[in-house]
């Protein structure tokens, strides 16, 4: 019994540590210590094509989140509203569903959220690419395309406004 029990707990941390709060807010990365974002090429639920590439210039927050992800679900309502506020000074929200949900459930998801930004389907080597061990993972990148901040777990809406706000400027 204790042994499935551990078995147990274990996969709830697991599930926790997915789609979970994380327990510290990460600062921007100092500009002169960024690395430039990995090529990202997608196709969104639309069937429009997108890449990294084309929003040099702007500041783009990628999410790598899922419909039946928890912390996403938190999260999701705030990148919203960033994208609300900040679209016209030059903030791009892309979406990554990374469960492999289905685009009927995933659009339905974001008609109900409000969400007016591209997403498209990942794939493990996209996660890989950019580094995805836990979900939510939310990356800001700068005008220049290099990742200013990679935050796995739920991010602080507050801190995080802070750093766009920061990467606006």
């Amino acid at each position: 019994m204790s042994g499935s029990l551990g078995f147990s707990a274990a996969v709830l941390l697991l599930v926790a540590g997915l789609c979970g709060p994380a327990a510290k807010t990460q600062q921007l990365i100092p500009a002169n210590a960024r690395k430039a974002a990995p090529e990202l090429s997608i196709t969104d639920l639309d069937g429009r094509n997108w890449t990294l590439q084309q929003f040099r210039g702007k500041v783009v927050l990628l999410d790598f989140w899922a419909v039946d992800c928890g912390g996403c679900k938190l999260e999701i309502p705030w990148y919203v509203d960033f994208d609300r506020k900040y679209r016209n000074r030059g903030l791009q929200l892309i979406g990554i569903d990374m469960y492999g949900e289905t685009p009927s459930m995933i659009r339905e998801f974001m008609s109900k959220s409000g969400m007016q930004y591209p997403v498209a389907i990942g794939s493990d080597a996209v996660g890989a690419r950019f580094g995805l061990e836990a979900m939510p993972l939310t990356l800001l990148i700068d005008r220049e395309g290099r990742i200013a901040a990679s935050h796995a777990g739920v991010v602080d809406p507050d801190a995080f406004e802070r750093d766009i706000q920061e990467l606006l400027r």
